[in-house]
């Protein structure tokens, strides 16, 4: 509730009329082993290191469907993440810049330095791909596969083709068969030999298209 005042609401009708305390301890003898609660203090904690590795993992849209709600719509802070290799950050660069002028939220790490300050790299991060960006964009170039983020984000996001949630933008000067992930699913195409400018505004307006369908 501290760090996210904005559920307090919601959060705070949980702990503050006893229903956490409740739960707890009806089901000790199925939760007593992972969690400990205390009750003055209103402080959770998870003693099982396995434990806290999965709830950092689990992914939310797949939870909410296994216990029964009808709608997993959890809108994240972004409409999309950008994934790309330092090779054509100029490219990610721009295109984040267009996207903007479109009143679209996008990821793009130069642009969240700020907020990293201070913070686990890996756990700030991998949230952002794995769940809290509608759409994730990878910009598969040539060096995409060779480096250790990229690795890293699309292990997180590599789940999401699945759901419908990735979009690839697939560099022409690349073999077939690389990041085979993608392969049965639609994305949009880049020919780094042709002019950027032109393709990039023409990528931005399908993107866009593609948002203003799902919000209609």
């Amino acid at each position: 509730m501290k760090t996210h005042p904005e559920h307090r609401g919601s959060v705070g009708q949980v702990v503050e009329k006893g229903f956490l305390a409740t739960l707890l301890r009806d089901k000790s003898d199925v939760l007593g082993d992972f969690f400990h609660y205390e009750e003055e203090t209103s402080v959770l904690s998870v003693e099982d290191p396995r434990l806290v590795f999965y709830l950092k993992n689990l992914t939310w849209k797949a939870f909410a469907r296994e216990v029964g709600y009808k709608t997993d719509e959890f809108k994240g802070e972004y409409d999309l993440a950008l994934s790309f290799a330092g090779e054509v950050r100029s490219i990610a660069e721009r295109l984040h810049a267009i996207l903007a002028e479109r009143q679209i939220t996008c990821f793009y790490d130069y642009e969240e330095q700020h907020r990293i300050l201070a913070e686990h790299v890996e756990e700030y991060l991998a949230p952002i791909y794995r769940m809290e960006a509608t759409y994730v964009l990878p910009l598969l170039s040539k060096d995409y596969p060779r480096k250790i983020w990229t690795k890293f984000e699309s292990d997180n996001f590599k789940h999401r083709f699945g759901e419908n949630a990735v979009i690839p933008i697939r560099f022409k000067d690349v073999a077939e068969g690389f990041f085979s992930d993608s392969s049965n699913y639609g994305g949009l195409w880049f020919d780094p030999d042709k002019d950027h400018e032109e393709q990039l505004q023409s990528l931005a307006d399908i993107i866009a298209k593609r948002l203003a369908n799902d919000r209609s």
